[in-house]
């Protein structure tokens, strides 16, 4: 049982900071002051899609959970996830760690946090 506990948080984690991830996107390229049409669709795709794409992996692995978590594929679906996970908090350590918003800053410890989560859970 602990480790579907640890498997929920670990998907909810993502899915929960992807979902806030959407909603300020207009005030974040807005805050980037005066650029091109171009340069703000572009941040509007990145922003979006860096929420959409934590959205997914949550989504993977709650699913993988509720399935079958023991099985073989399950497990596969964890360990990508949580390679993911890491990928996207070693980016984000070495770019948005940086920037002095705390929201940023959080970054690489949810996603860090949430692949260990996922990685215990999948493991135990």
């Amino acid at each position: 049982m602990a480790n579907v506990i640890l498997l929920v948080v670990g998907a909810a984690l993502p899915v929960v900071w992807g979902t806030a991830h959407l909603f300020p996107t207009a005030s974040v390229v807005r805050g980037f002051g005066e650029i091109s049409a171009d340069n703000a669709r572009i941040i509007t795709m990145e922003w979006v899609l860096e929420g959409v794409a934590l959205i997914f992996i949550g989504a993977f692995v709650a699913t993988a959970t509720i399935i079958d978590r023991a099985s073989p594929v399950a497990l596969g679906v964890n360990v990508v996830a949580a390679l993911a996970l890491a990928a996207f908090a070693g980016v984000s350590l070495f770019t948005g760690f940086k920037v002095n918003f705390l929201p940023y800053r959080l970054c690489p410890f949810i996603f860090g946090g949430s692949a260990a989560l996922i990685l215990a859970g999948a493991f135990v």
